[in-house]
């Protein structure tokens, strides 16, 4: 498929599907005419960048989560030297600090609509939410 096609199924723009080639997030590959050429992997791994950009990671520790995730698949053992280990926890702790904060403001919002008499609408976005989970995270 083209890029026009992998945006219009995952609802990111065409710019940004460039952007997450440049930065190493997607590698299509290219047809006799040059084009770009993307198939199923695209969509999954493109729907699991947009998850993770829309969570708050930064594109630079999205290129390291999927190269690490690759190499664990693969089996491999992965070398790591100290600094690269230091940096990597260092990320760790910033990810563990935005859950918690997102997880505070989830609770607050739940907690008012609970209170409202909207409160169906708390149970109708956490089973969205749970039903989408593993699709785009």
């Amino acid at each position: 498929m083209r890029i026009g096609e992998l945006a219009r199924r995952t609802g990111v723009s065409t710019r940004l599907l460039r952007y997450y080639e440049e930065q190493g997030l997607l590698a299509p590959g290219r047809s006799a005419n040059t084009y770009r050429a993307y198939d199923e992997d695209d969509v999954a791994r493109v729907e699991r960048v947009a998850g993770l950009v829309r969570a708050g990671v930064p594109t630079r520790l999205i290129k390291v989560l999927l190269d690490l995730e690759e190499t664990q698949a693969s089996g491999r053992a992965a070398p790591c030297a100290r600094s690269v280990a230091e940096t990597l926890a260092a990320e760790l702790a910033g990810l563990d600090e935005r859950i918690a904060c997102l997880t505070r403001s989830r609770r607050t919002l739940s907690d008012y609509l609970a209170r409202t008499e909207h409160a169906a609408l708390v149970a109708d976005a956490a089973r969205t939410g749970r039903e989408g989970e593993s699709a785009t995270v």
